[in-house]
Formats: C-alpha cells, sequence, structure tokens
C-alpha cells in the first residue's frame, strides 16, 4: 500500500490497530483533474482527516483509499466540488467472477446491516452505455445478497452502485471492463452547487466574473470556514467571496473599479442593454442567502494600502487583473510635477500597475495580514512554452503548497498557486523576489506577430490566385 505523499496525515502505528479501516472509492468528475490532488490535499488538511491510499492517478477519474470512519467521508463529501461520490468499496477486481466471489466473502452481518431497510442498486458504467434492460440483467447477477429490505427508487434508506469501467478512451473502448467495483454509496459531493451558482441565474456579473467550479476549488484551497476573516483585494463582482460566505466565512474586499463596484459599467450579457438599479455585490449576496456574512467593499487602490497594520485575515483569494480583458492599473501620474488647485474637484489618474509588482505587493501584504498557516490563493498568468517554477513569485515567509495549471489557448495558461504562511516576517529575511512576469506585453507582441503572419500568408494567397487567373485568361485568349 502507498501512503499518501501530498501533505496528508500519515496514521501512526497505534492509530492503525486502533482504528477498523475500509476502503473507500472516490469518484471524480473528469474535469480539472490537475487540480483534483490540491483540492483533496487541502480539504484533508483542514479537517485533520487521517487517510491511507490505495490507488490514485490523474488518468482514471477515481482514488482507492482507506479511511477509518465514514463521517470522514462525510466531510470530504461536503467540501469537494470535483468529487462526484463516495462508496463505501465492498469489491474490487478486473474480473466479473472475482468480483463475484469476494463479494460472497464479504463479511455477511455488515451487508445484512444495511439491506434490512429500503434500498436500490445503480448500475454506472464509464465510457460505455447499456440499456434499462442490460442494467436489469447486471443487477440480477447479484441475488446471493442477503436483500431482505424492500426495493424503493425514490428514497431508499442505502443505495448500492455497481460499476463498470471502460477506460477513458471512447474511440477505442474496450470488450471487457477494465476494472469493476461494488458498494455502499456514502455521500455525493457539490457538483450540484456549480448550477445553483450558475453565472447565468446571478444578479451581477462581470466580463470576467470567476466560473462557479473554480471559485469553490479556490475556496477550498485556502481551506474557508465557518468564521473565517476572507479578504478579495481585487474583488470585482464578488463572485471568489459569494462561496467563501457559503463555507461560513465573513468577506470583504476592494477594487480600484469604481464604475464595477456601483455597478455602472455596461452590462455583459448581450440581452441587457442598461443595468438594473439594484445590480450589486450585495445583491448576490442576499441572492444566495449569505448576506449577513457579508461586510462591504471599498474602492481601494492596492498599491497603496488602506488597513491597519494589526488587520488580521485568515484567508486571501482573488483574482487579479492581468491587463488584457481588465485594465491593471493604480493610482498615478506620468507628469513631473503634478499639480493641483486647492479649489480644484481632483480625480486621481491611473497609471499602468506592472504584473510584477502587483503580485511581490500582494505577497508581501499577505505576509503582514494574514494569521500563521493563513492561505492566499491567486492565478498566476504565463505563456506555456517559457514556464519554470522560477518565474513564480517567492517570499521566506510563505510555502507554495500548490500549482495548478489551467490551459486558456495553445500558447497561454494560468496557475492557481497556494501559499501558506509559514512564520513572522524579521528584518534580516531576504526580499521577494518574482521571475519573469510581463505577460501583458507578451501578450500582446504574440497577437501583433500573428496578424502581421496572417497578413503576409493572406497577401500571398492573393498573389496566388491573380496569377492563377492572368494564367486561364492567357490560355483561352490563345485557344480564342
Amino acid at each position: 500500500m502507498d501512503i499518501l505523499k501530498f501533505g496528508y496525515v500519515v496514521p501512526t502505528v497505534e492509530e492503525t490497530m486502533s482504528k477498523i479501516w475500509k476502503k473507500y472509492l472516490l469518484w471524480f468528475a473528469h474535469q480539472h483533474a490537475n487540480f483534483r490532488k490540491e483540492e483533496m490535499n487541502s480539504i484533508i488538511s483542514m479537517f485533520k482527516i487521517t487517510l491511507r491510499l490505495v490507488f490514485e492517478s490523474t488518468d482514471h477519474p477515481f482514488w482507492i483509499v482507506e479511511l477509518s470512519s465514514p463521517d470522514e467521508a462525510y466531510l470530504i463529501a461536503s467540501r469537494s466540488v470535483l468529487l462526484r461520490y463516495c462508496i463505501e468499496l465492498w469489491a474490487r477486481s478486473t474480473n466479473i467472477e472475482v468480483l463475484h466471489s469476494d463479494l460472497k466473502s464479504y463479511p455477511k452481518d455488515e451487508i445484512e446491516l444495511y439491506l434490512s431497510t429500503t434500498f436500490k442498486v445503480v448500475v454506472e458504467t464509464f465510457c460505455k452505455h447499456y440499456t434499462q434492460r442490460e442494467k436489469v440483467e447486471k443487477i440480477e447477477t447479484f441475488n446471493y445478497l442477503p436483500l431482505k429490505g424492500s426495493v424503493n427508487l425514490k428514497n431508499p434508506d442505502t443505495t448500492l452502485f455497481y460499476i463498470e469501467y471502460y477506460g477513458i478512451e471512447s474511440n477505442s473502448i474496450p470488450e471487457k471492463p477494465i476494472e469493476l467495483f461494488f458498494g455502499r454509496w456514502i455521500a455525493d459531493g457539490q457538483r450540484d452547487t456549480i448550477q445553483k451558482l450558475s453565472l447565468k441565474s446571478r444578479k451581477f456579473i462581470g466580463n470576467t466574473s470567476m466560473d462557479p467550479q473554480l471559485s469553490i476549488i479556490m475556496a477550498n484551497q485556502a481551506r474557508v470556514k465557518k468564521g473565517d476573516m476572507v479578504l478579495d483585494p481585487f474583488v470585482g463582482t464578488g463572485s471568489l467571496l459569494i462561496i467563501a460566505s457559503i463555507f461560513g466565512g465573513y468577506t470583504f474586499g476592494t477594487d480600484i473599479d469604481f464604475l464595477m463596484l456601483h455597478a455602472r459599467t455596461r452590462p455583459s450579457r448581450i440581452s441587457q442593454k442598461i443595468r438594473d438599479k439594484d445590480e450589486s455585490i450585495a445583491s448576490n449576496m442576499e441572492q444566495y442567502g449569505v448576506k449577513s456574512r457579508f461586510l462591504d467593499v471599498l474602492v481601494s487602490d492596492f498599491s497603496r494600502t488602506l488597513w491597519r497594520t494589526d488587520m488580521q485575515l485568515d484567508a486571501i483569494i482573488t483574482d487579479p487583473p492581468y491587463g488584457i480583458r481588465e485594465a491593471v492599473e493604480r493610482v498615478g501620474t506620468l507628469k513631473s510635477n503634478p499639480f493641483i488647485e486647492d479649489d480644484q474637484i481632483h480625480y486621481p489618474s491611473k497609471v499602468i500597475y506592472k504584473l510584477e509588482h502587483l503580485f511581490i505587493d500582494l505577497l508581501i501584504f499577505s505576509v503582514k495580514h494574514l494569521r500563521l498557516n493563513g492561505r492566499v490563493v491567486f492565478w498566476f498568468p504565463l505563456f506555456r512554452g517559457k514556464y519554470s517554477e522560477d518565474q513564480l513569485p517567492f517570499h521566506p515567509c510563505l510555502t507554495l503548497v500548490a500549482s495548478s495549471e489551467q490551459i486558456l489557448s495553445n500558447y497561454t495558461s494560468r496557475r492557481l498557486l497556494t501559499y501558506e504562511k509559514i512564520k513572522e516576517p524579521e528584518t534580516d529575511d531576504p526580499a521577494c523576489t518574482i521571475g519573469e512576469a510581463n505577460f501583458r506585453d507578451q501578450y500582446f507582441n504574440m497577437r501583433k506577430e500573428s496578424r502581421t503572419v496572417r497578413r503576409l500568408r493572406q497577401s500571398g494567397e492573393r498573389a496566388r490566385q491573380r496569377m492563377e487567373w492572368e494564367m486561364r485568361k492567357t490560355t483561352n485568349g490563345d485557344k480564342t
């Protein structure tokens, strides 16, 4: 058996001997597989769950783990958005005869404990479809189970799962399943929350409002829990604060964009011409029933901190602008000697806030205001072909605990970075550093270069067509 190597709690010999360990099948959505390990790591460390790993792979949509109590499975399922469901595993094999043999040898008294009331059996296949008749025939092969209760398809006391896994290659499905599983359903993950928080039905959204699934992943990696103080310093429309509030955190945010915070920007929905008067982050919080945990938002320049030095946070979750769809700005001026009349109404001018400065400021701010073991979670844009860990920001008081890639295009991606505060700052600490972070300039240079190449190609194509037309014209003239 392989013990987890990703920061999970490894049980001691005494714990192993004193607890009854059972195998559980964690079946994941085959989506955002790169984030699976990091989300599970954060949830398990947050709840201090002791877990042993039997099987794990990003190439397959399931893990097999050992837990000492189904309560721990409930805790994992109560937070994970990438988890579809958790099953107490009674039998597993690559051969149907062996699966039945193993299931028959499973302690009969434990099976009878759950099958004396109402139950149902679910047949699920991955990468292959069966008709309802075929599913019923497969269920009937388990007629040796001590099924003393009655069938209830709508609301059973116990749900049994029989799963056939045919791999993930839909174009080359094997005749026989690669893996077979049978067990008792424990809990579903939080997949239904994605639809509940859908941007389509949300009152107030913007061009860069965060996808609900990614918002939940970020809140999980920040380990937001009841009573936590959570800040988003680039709050926008507040998507990240919504799920943090749902998880029990007290949330607030800042942003330099006055028009966005006051819902005066152009509507993001095509069908909407003007924004409704009641659109705001507060109305979103009210829509999801968490307004009591929402503190407020402030118009603020992040490069010029407004917080007291003793202000402490449990988590910072944010998606800073990259300068592509939203401007990266700070208060400033390019004038050498700016002067403001005493009686003049002054609206502060803005200049470009360089990304490397933004991320360094974010880490310094996090070290200053996070509690010990608090986390800051944010997105970091980059070019895929040029990525190396040296590009990522570094601070001696923070340790990088997670880095997961989301591919945006053939050339670009962004990484979800999670840092944890491991110590208080000291005067002799090394400086905060960052590698190459001029994503915006590289992006627009690439676009400009791509346009130039495209224009040359189109010009060459037009010249070729013109030559062919002239040749046809000459040939037709000779025939005449």
